[in-house]
């Protein structure tokens, strides 16, 4: 199985993994936050049902992203991947509005002490949560996909309020009657943190979409491999775009003056096949031929 589809398998199949615990820990904090009188927890559940949805949306765009190029698009369907983690933001973003906005109204009403056993559950939660961040984001690393790190900030998020809830609802019991709202206070803050992280994911898919200059190690790889390529005095413009899990090269080398076009054409081709079997990720290169100056 070759690089690029190992990549592919890893990014789906951690997706999966990601769904199947975000229905599993929905269902959990939901239950708990219900009859445990934790708006915290309820809050958290529904950012974790969210977080459903959104990687739902990762996997389609996954899967979408890494269909081969056709007539219609030639340099593939990876577009759709910075694409799918606007959608996942806007999820991000629903999400914090609606606890900071369910929060404020608990706040302003008066209701029971969170049960202490939530602490317990919440305890569970951040542990699994975080653990799901640290894997989903280094699958993202390995794949360099950037729906895979929105996905991963997702669990991250979700940490983040669950942290916050055991914050609220400690120091609710902790402090007792008066300080029944401190939970749906650490709700609100949670939504505050979820923002920001909206706001970190957004960044980098909108660079892609707008082929941001990201890329200087895959550059500076790029001209190292070429340099060991007979025939190629030097490199100079080298332009590189992601697309999904693949990248789009534009590659400027010189060459001697005195040679045939046949021999340029000869040397574009080799250069082309060496920096596919080093760089596996590069799913197409533009070579421009430019005679040495100095010859």
């Amino acid at each position: 199985m070759d690089s690029f589809q190992n990549k592919k398998l890893k990014a789906v199949s951690t997706t999966y993994l990601s769904i199947f615990g975000n229905t599993c820990l929905a269902i959990l904090k939901g239950l708990t936050g219900y009859f445990g009188n934790s708006y915290a927890l309820i809050a958290d559940a529904i950012e974790s049902t969210s977080d459903i949805f959104s990687s739902s949306l990762v996997l389609f765009g996954l899967k979408y992203s890494s269909k081969p190029p056709d007539r219609n698009h030639p340099y593939g369907h990876g577009k759709a991947e910075p694409l799918i983690t606007f959608l996942v933001v806007g999820f991000l973003m629903a999400s914090a509005t609606i606890i900071a906005h369910q929060s404020i109204q608990n706040i302003r009403t008066p209701h029971e002490l969170p049960r202490a056993y939530t602490l317990i559950v919440l305890g569970f939660v951040i542990f699994i949560k975080e653990f799901f961040f640290r894997f989903v984001a280094g699958r993202s690393k390995e794949t360099n996909s950037s729906s895979l790190k929105a996905d991963a900030w997702h669990h991250r998020s979700d940490a983040i309020t669950s942290l916050s809830a055991f914050i609220g609802i400690s120091t609710a019991l902790v402090l007792g009657k008066g300080y029944e709202s401190a939970d749906d206070w650490a709700a609100l803050v949670a939504s505050g943190f979820i923002l920001f992280n909206s706001y970190l994911i957004f960044r980098p898919a909108l660079g892609e979409i707008m082929d941001e200059h990201l890329h200087d190690d895959l550059v500076t790889k790029i001209r190292q491999i070429s340099s060991t390529v007979k025939g190629i005095i030097d490199t100079e413009k080298c332009y590189v775009r992601k697309t999904g899990l693949t990248y789009h090269v534009d590659l400027h080398v010189i060459v001697s003056g005195g040679i045939s076009v046949k021999e340029g054409h000869y040397i574009s081709h080799v250069l082309k096949d060496t920096l596919k079997k080093e760089i596996p990720e590069i799913a197409n290169i533009i070579t421009h031929i430019e005679p040495d100056k100095k010859n």
